[in-house]
């Protein structure tokens, strides 16, 4: 009786491990995530077909909590910055754009180890949602010394997205 009374529980209580296993896989990993940012470390080029080039430096500051992300155009005087950190378990950017306002993305559970899905979440100095503003970022690891970003921007309603492939300089 009390070996039948024991499984009754158990049986019951299966589902709900079970529930709780398959939640704990699908939460995204933001560590792993931030980790594999970490590993960027250095100055990477996109080359542009009219010749143009492209700069990101990234830099791991802050005793290890933040990256800092800054991509240059060319001959623009003027760089973009993004910084990356975790918030609790998720992956968080913020980008301050040349547009003058800073969105705010958050990384998104992918199957795909070697991709990192940010999308938009808010925004600073944003005055109106039409006002044209980086709306997610989709990063792709493929390999050690090469990567590719696409870059969603919105404005009025419409999204264009611009690729960048970078290979490591250093």
């Amino acid at each position: 009786m009390r070996t039948r009374i024991l499984a009754h529980r158990f049986s019951a209580l299966l589902p709900v491990i079970a529930i709780s296993t398959l939640a704990a896989l699908a939460e995204p990993s933001g560590n792993a995530g931030f980790e594999k940012l970490k590993s960027l470390a250095g100055t990477w080029e996109a080359k542009h077909e009219d010749g143009s080039a492209t700069t990101v430096t990234y830099k791991v500051v802050s005793g290890g909590s933040a990256i800092v992300e800054t991509i240059s155009y060319g001959k623009e005087p003027e760089a973009m910055v993004t910084m990356y950190h975790l918030d609790g378990s998720k992956l968080m950017l913020t980008h301050y754009c040349g547009a003058g306002n800073q969105p705010r993305m958050v990384a998104k559970p992918s199957a795909d180890p070697n991709k990192l899905t940010f999308a938009y979440l808010d925004a600073t100095n944003l005055k109106s949602p039409d006002d044209g503003h980086m709306n997610g970022l989709t990063v792709t690891f493929e390999g050690p010394d090469s990567i590719t970003q696409a870059w969603a921007w919105k404005a009025n309603g419409k999204e264009s997205t611009d690729v960048f492939k970078y290979h490591r300089l250093k």
